[in-house]
């Protein structure tokens, strides 16, 4: 890879982290072609990126896009999106289907964060959930409503 096309990766992935909010670092070493397709499938349909960095790369650009503290070593992935949630719950879950898939470290609202900090937003309903879940509750009150004037109006037949 040339001077040139490094620079160009370099900023590339500098602009994509900093418009994000979420990096998730894992390992994939021993997983098979189709395994990381099956990741990029999963992670394409909820809007997040996938991609394998050289190390040095990744380090430039984290550090250009003002992220910093996290150590990266060995074989890694990078999961990011503007949905910290979403990062996480992608990470976790291909996480938990293969063995091989291992969760080091990431970013989440530009600080570092650890592999709990990461599982713990993963167990947290998703943006779709939270905003139906939104919706139940402001619909309550009406629902209730009409229950009793339907009630209300069944009582005032039977007493006529």
């Amino acid at each position: 890879m040339t001077k040139t096309k490094k620079a160009e990766v370099i900023e590339q992935l500098r602009v994509s982290f900093e418009n994000t909010t979420a990096v998730v670092i894992c390992d994939y070493k021993g997983l098979s072609v189709s395994d990381l397709e099956e990741l990029r499938v999963a992670a394409k349909a909820k809007d997040t990126s996938v991609q394998v960095v050289k190390n040095t790369l990744a380090t430039i650009a984290l550090t250009n896009a003002g992220m910093s503290g996290v150590e990266i070593k060995d074989t890694n992935i990078f999961i990011w999106s503007d949905d910290v949630i979403s990062a996480s719950k992608i990470a976790s879950d291909f996480a938990k289907k293969s063995e091989k898939f291992v969760i080091k470290a990431g970013y989440l609202d530009g600080e570092a964060a650890d592999t709990a900090k990461i599982e713990a937003f993963a167990k947290l309903p998703g943006r779709e959930e939270l905003l139906g879940m939104l919706a139940a509750t402001w619909m309550a009150p009406v629902a209730n409503f009409t229950i009793g004037l339907d009630a209300l109006k069944r009582q005032k037949e039977e007493s006529a």
